[in-house]
């Protein structure tokens, strides 16, 4: 049987020609071999699988090519060419930094530096991740490498340039090599799969040239591993199965559902997602990369930026032709803020659910309070509005109607027992208080003579909302919405709220109640956000009438705490028991 070679081996390039993706590179030394202007020593540098050794070894094979063609490149034929073609040139030695990296290695090489080519003009040193050599070792480099032989080149090549030592780099031409484009890795795939006789999609190779990230032997090792697992027929499904890469379908389903506000098949396709194994982070990290294709691909000056096969770029340009800008502004927005909350957050499932909810409602009717700029985080109600007016109305039984001065036969007969329902304070941010029993007798003829079921439901919702405004309340209710309110006050905040926190509020007659201040500076502050106080508290407990006093407390009214002893007297005069306690206890104030 044949022996099997990787096809990052197999199809390593022989001559500058068939590198790819570093034209400048390989122009610039094509021509300083062809002017004769070569540097004693180079520095290649970049990130791993871009061809900094092969453009080594290309390099190598060429200064010692006895015949060089007229376009820079080797011949081939010489025997010096065969000799590197075969790995027996004595002209061209290969040191591997990452295990050869100590002084010994080091003067090793130096002395080898000594002995002329046999074959060829050049004795050329590569040494590859030359940022191994520990520091002793570069210090036995230095002289060497400013000063060599006139026919030793060396050529140093590192994946991490900030490691190599100033005084090195100073005594070298260094290349930067770039990653390779998404273009030059599709195509060179295809190439390779032409040759091996494989069959492949477009979308298929993309994926594995963005599995790659910009490194032509990391995709070459995949593009072998998919060959192994599908049998040399690569199709798009099959590598995302192996690869276990998220389908961009998912995305264009949501996107769809988005345009049509469905939000219930949103959430059906996220749970698929979940089921699949696949993580809620990558998930919503890759629907705001969808957003921002789609964004690309609106309007055709952009469209070159699309980094995807012919298909799947139509594929784009059509979707994104249904949706407006505004829209996709948003959605990126909402995609973005939610990739950036989804680490902090404990319910991450939740946080993302809200965020397709959010996309999915962002096509419904504005209102006016969001922009292209800001999205309306609010969440618009996802039911009918037929089945909250249905709901509604059961609550609010049929009012018997007056027919002439009489009463209507034909309206059911009620009961004495006044009618009943919520107060909208079960709605309201502030804690929840009980239900109110409201009575609704004094219903007008407007609801009573109406036919329209929503229109029932709005008037009364807005009786409901009428007198919840009036609902009454204790002591206990306004204790309990001051302290609600000091617990959530801004930390900057915190040293006052501590002087709130020791206050309790009186209630003085049936709307008002009144804060004591110890001194003006208080009183003044208190004054200051009293408007706002007022609103949370109203807000909670449903009154409009409640109105806050303040006023300075009296000398006497004032005890200041000079020592332990003072602070035990006073929290014993609120609370017996603590007394009891420390005589129980026998405890000491230290």
């Amino acid at each position: 049987m044949q022996e099997y070679i990787v096809s990052a081996r197999k199809y390593r390039p022989m001559t500058f020609d068939t590198v790819v993706g570093q034209t400048s590179l390989t122009t610039t030394l094509k021509n300083a071999i062809a002017t004769d202007k070569l540097a004693h020593a180079y520095l290649f540098c970049g990130p791993r699988g871009v061809g900094k050794t092969t453009c080594a070894r290309i390099f190598a094979k060429t200064i010692n090519c006895l015949s060089p063609r007229e376009d820079g490149e080797s011949c081939g034929e010489c025997e010096s060419c065969k000799a590197f073609d075969l790995g027996r040139s004595m002209s061209i030695h290969e040191l591997d930094a990452a295990s050869n990296n100590s002084v010994e290695d080091i003067r090793e090489l130096i002395k080898q530096v000594q002995i002329p080519p046999q074959i060829g003009k050049y004795k050329v040193f590569i040494i590859d991740e030359v940022h191994m050599l520990s520091s002793q070792a570069f210090n036995a480099f230095l002289k060497t490498l400013e000063e060599p032989p006139a026919y030793v080149i060396f050529i140093l090549a590192t994946t991490e340039k900030h490691k190599i030592l100033p005084t090195i780099l100073s005594r070298c031409q260094v290349y930067d090599f770039s990653r390779m484009t998404m273009e030059n890795t599709i195509a060179h795939l295809r190439h390779v799969a032409e040759k091996e006789g494989f069959v492949t999609e477009d979308e298929a190779l993309q994926l594995i040239a963005e599995k790659a990230d910009g490194g032509m032997r990391d995709a070459l090792s995949i593009f072998d591993q998919m060959v192994s697992f599908t049998n040399g027929n690569l199709t798009y499904e099959k590598v995302c199965s192996s690869l276990n890469v998220l389908s961009t379908e998912y995305y264009f389903r949501l996107v769809d559902h988005f345009l049509a506000g469905e939000v219930a098949p949103c959430m059906l396709i996220f749970n698929e997602v979940l089921c699949k194994g696949f993580d809620g982070g990558n998930f919503i990290a890759g629907m705001a990369s969808h957003m921002r294709q789609l964004l690309v691909a609106k309007d055709s000056s952009t469209l070159p930026l699309l980094e995807v096969s012919e298909r799947t770029k139509a594929r784009y340009q059509e979707q994104a032709s249904k949706c407006s800008s505004k829209f996709i502004y948003n959605a990126i927005k909402l995609c973005n803020n939610c990739d950036q909350a989804y680490r902090q957050s404990h319910n991450k499932r939740l946080q993302i659910e809200i965020c397709l909810i959010q996309c999915a409602q962002l096509t419904a009717e504005d209102d006016g309070a969001s922009s292209g700029r800001c999205p309306n985080k609010i969440l618009k109600p996802i039911f009918r509005l037929e089945s909250l007016a249905q709901q509604t109305t059961q609550a609010v039984a049929p009012i018997p109607q007056p027919n002439n001065g009489g009463v209507n036969k034909s309206a059911p007969q009620t009961s004495a027992q006044p009618h009943t329902i919520k107060s909208i304070s079960e709605l309201s941010n502030g804690p929840a208080r009980q239900p109110q029993r409201v009575n609704l007798n004094f219903i007008g003829p407007s609801i009573r003579s109406t036919n329209s079921v929503q229109q029932q439901a709005s008037q009364a919702q807005t009786v409901k909302q009428d007198v919840a405004m009036n609902a009454p309340f204790t002591q206990e209710d306004i204790t309990y919405q001051w302290h609600y309110y000091v617990e959530r006050m801004p930390i900057e905040r915190r040293a006052m709220a501590m002087r709130m926190k020791s206050m309790t509020p009186k209630l003085i007659n049936a709307t008002t109640f009144e804060v004591t201040a110890n001194n003006s500076q208080v009183s003044q502050y208190l004054h200051n956000i009293k408007d706002h106080i007022l609103s949370k508290i109203r807000e909670a407990l449903n009154n409009s009438q409640i109105q806050m006093s303040i006023r300075i407390a009296e000398a006497q009214e004032v005890q200041y705490i000079t020592s332990k002893p003072a602070l035990l007297k006073m929290m014993s005069e609120k609370n017996r028991s603590i007394m009891r306690l420390v005589n129980e206890l026998n405890l000491e104030i230290s």
